[in-house]
């Protein structure tokens, strides 16, 4: 099944493997040739180009000659630093644009500069984001019969990721730092990496009922393999990673990482697994590759005699249905009038809501008193308390432009509210682990006899069938299963992760927005619904796409810090000061000898580490040399004029919070007005819904609250 096919996609100067190109072929859509001039674009639906608006028309692809010679066309652009604003015109990079973002400065170990993720991670994530704006703008058009603009800033969308150092930034002036294999999450660092006796595992101790069992379990097998075992008798139900005494965090990891060295890979994926414990291998791409799971789901695509990973997501048909075309709705955006019924927690569902509320779309979040999302109880920044479910900034900044319907579903009478409000969705969104929407009655099987042109869109780690699809997994898991943990950090050492920023957490989300708004588009067409599996663990290993084919045609890739094969050096360089430092790229060795003439020799690092960081960046920027300052989070904040005027933080009031920045979705259209609104308390809206959307009597929502439905 395929929702673009008909249509065409061209590209202007980028490779055609590129991510945003593959997401839209694995809907349908065909590749043709590079246009050589804007008459080759008859009958083009996309227009992909990686350098931005202002490279282009310096190139004679004028935007406005394009927009008027082809008015339908949705052009996207995917840049370092976006089509305009003070750093449009800047040479950038991978590495460049990761610095200037402050992710940079969050991953490696503090003894060693900043060191970039695996392949091109930030730009992967922008494509998906452009995705999601792609397909936004294409439900539109179905409207309008009007092309547009679609712009991503790759600097904007890596920031997009540092929620954890923008909110302790805001509200306790405090910075986070490079913490190598372990977690940062504000007021505690979690490690995650242990070496194993064969290998390297990723493990991480969570808070509350999401972790409780694994961390249990953990503690289980410690005592069955008789080692020391300070993890013994705590109420995991009460632990709070935020709040543990950092000495008995210390003994806990000293006697984790004893147990580990003494499993191999075979244990955790065997043993380790049936005790339920949060802990997998880090694998390499071979074992990926050689992944019976990944088999058992059909996920790869022949090419030759290669194996490269095939599809983005897993779509299930509808049945045939009357056609169902969404008319517009009262807040602006490319999703408007689309109604979402979200039954989404922690990040992966969260941001996908959020994704399509900030674009217009009207969501009512249905959560629970009972069981609250886990960043309703994070404790992260002093303004924040455990006595109250609304004061947690995280929540906010995922869960913009959204209505809030407080619910327990184990009640019989909670059906009297949701009946009403499953036939009123256009789509329904939720990621718990597969098979706990059928136990609530609420899978699309059941779901698609009230509504059966539903779209619906389930986020998990592993997908919704196959062997491990019942599996517990978190962001790690998707890293490290994937081979892109193996592949970050320095040839050396042990693997890292980017301590600070989520990834696998934050990119299925753009995927599940962007195949939702493609699945809209074909049921106006067409009143034919569909059942939307993403999975984390597939959806990162497209972004290992290269290392995937490395593999087959080379062997083995290994981590290599910050060099990459497709550039001819490039590097993080000290400059004055404490933890200042310069990302720059060299594409050839001209540009290798320019710097060389400017350093005045081959020892880059001597030089640098004499100059101020943004004096230098603008040097090599004047010499056309992909440069930028590794920013920490106030330097985003104070001195980023560039992301200023791209609006990458939007002030909304907050009740109990007062105003502050939040985190926007980070595209921007030439013609769709984007207005997001702030997060909503649990349960605010509940008796607005019920009566305006449920059509319950305020009599009987009385009742309702009396017998604690609404709870």
């Amino acid at each position: 099944m395929t929702l673009l096919t008909g249509h065409r996609v061209a590209a202007l100067s980028i490779a055609a493997h590129r991510p945003l190109l593959r997401y839209l072929q694995s809907l349908g859509a065909e590749l043709v040739d590079p246009p050589r001039s804007i008459g080759d674009l008859n009958g083009v639906s996309f227009l992909v180009d990686g350098v931005g608006l202002q490279h282009l028309a310096d190139a004679g692809w004028a935007y406005d000659h394009i927009a008027s010679a082809h008015p339908s066309l949705i052009h996207v652009s995917v840049s370092a630093f976006g089509s305009y604003g003070p750093h449009a015109g800047l040479h950038g990079s991978e590495l460049v644009a990761s610095a200037m973002s402050g992710t940079l400065r969050l991953t490696g170990e503090p003894d060693r500069p900043p060191v970039k993720e695996a392949l091109d991670a930030c730009t992967f994530h922008a494509e998906m984001v452009a995705a999601a704006g792609a397909m936004a703008a294409h439900f539109e058009r179905l409207r309008s019969g009007r092309g547009q603009h679609v712009d991503v800033s790759i600097q904007e969308v890596a920031f997009n990721r540092n929620v954890s150092s923008i909110l302790v930034w805001q509200f306790d002036q405090r910075k986070l730092s490079r913490v190598g294999g372990a977690l940062n999450y504000g007021r505690a660092t979690v490690r995650c990496i242990w070496p194993l006796a064969d290998g390297w595992c990723f493990h991480t101790l969570m808070t509350g009922r999401f972790g409780a069992p694994a961390n249990q379990g953990l503690s289980d097998w410690m005592d069955a393999a008789g080692v020391d075992n300070p993890l013994q008798g705590v109420d995991w139900l009460s632990y709070n990673r935020s709040t543990l005494d950092p000495e008995t965090r210390r003994r806990w990891e000293v006697a984790i990482e004893a147990f580990f060295r003494t499993r191999t890979k075979h244990e955790i994926a065997t043993e380790g697994r049936r005790r339920g414990i949060n802990a997998c291998v880090v694998a390499e791409p071979g074992d990926v590759l050689a992944d019976p799971h990944l088999q058992a789901r059909s996920f790869w695509q022949p090419r030759g005699v290669l194996s490269v990973p095939g599809r983005f997501a897993t779509l299930t048909d509808g049945a045939p249905a009357p056609r169902r075309v969404i008319p517009g709705g009262k807040r602006p955006g490319p999703l408007s009038g689309v109604r979402v019924l979200d039954f989404a927690w922690a990040l992966v569902g969260s941001i996908t809501t959020k994704t399509l509320g900030d674009l217009g779309a009207e969501v009512i979040k249905v959560e629970s008193r009972t069981r609250p999302c886990l960043s309703r109880l994070d404790v992260q920044v002093s303004a924040s308390t455990a006595k109250s479910f609304d004061d947690k900034p995280w929540f906010a900044h995922l869960n913009s432009s959204k209505r809030s319907l407080a619910l327990d579903m184990k009640r019989p009478e909670a059906m009297e509210i949701l009946g009403p409000l499953i036939e009123w969705a256009d789509v329904v969104v939720e990621n718990f682990s597969p098979g706990t929407m059928a136990k609530l009655g609420l899978d699309y099987a059941s779901l698609v006899k009230r509504n059966p042109s539903l779209v619906m869109v389930s986020g998990s780690v592993y997908g919704q069938t196959g062997p491990l699809a019942r599996e517990w997994g978190v962001d790690g898991t998707g890293g490290a299963l994937s081979g892109r943990t193996y592949l970050t950090g320095w040839p050396d050492r042990d693997p890292i992760v980017p301590g600070a920023v989520p990834y696998g957490d934050v990119i299925v989300p753009f995927v599940m927005a962007a195949t939702v708004a493609a699945a809209l588009t074909r049921r106006n067409e067409t009143g034919s619904g569909v059942h939307i599996d993403a999975s984390m663990y597939e959806i990162c290993v497209q972004q290992m796409f290269d290392a995937i084919v490395a593999t087959q045609n080379d062997g083995p890739p290994r981590r290599q810090g910050n060099d990459d094969p497709r550039v001819f050096k490039q590097g993080v360089w000290p400059t004055v000061g404490d933890e200042r430092w310069i990302a720059i790229t060299l594409v050839d060795r001209a540009q290798w000898s320019t710097l060389c003439a400017l350093a005045g020799g081959e020892d880059i690092a001597a030089w640098t580490s004499t100059r101020n960081d943004y004096e230098l960046m603008a040097e090599l920027q004047n010499a056309g040399i992909a440069a930028g300052v590794v920013q920490d989070i106030e330097d985003v904040f104070s001195r980023d004029q560039g992301m200023s005027a791209r609006g990458a933080l939007v002030e909304l009031e907050h009740p109990l919070l007062g105003a502050f920045g939040h985190v926007r979705t980070p595209i921007d259209f030439s013609r769709s007005d984007i207005a997001p609104f702030r997060a909503p308390g649990l349960g605010e809206h509940s008796a607005e819904v019920a009566a305006g959307i449920a059509g319950i009597s305020s009599e009987r929502i009385t009742e309702l609250n009396d017998l604690g439905v609404f709870k």
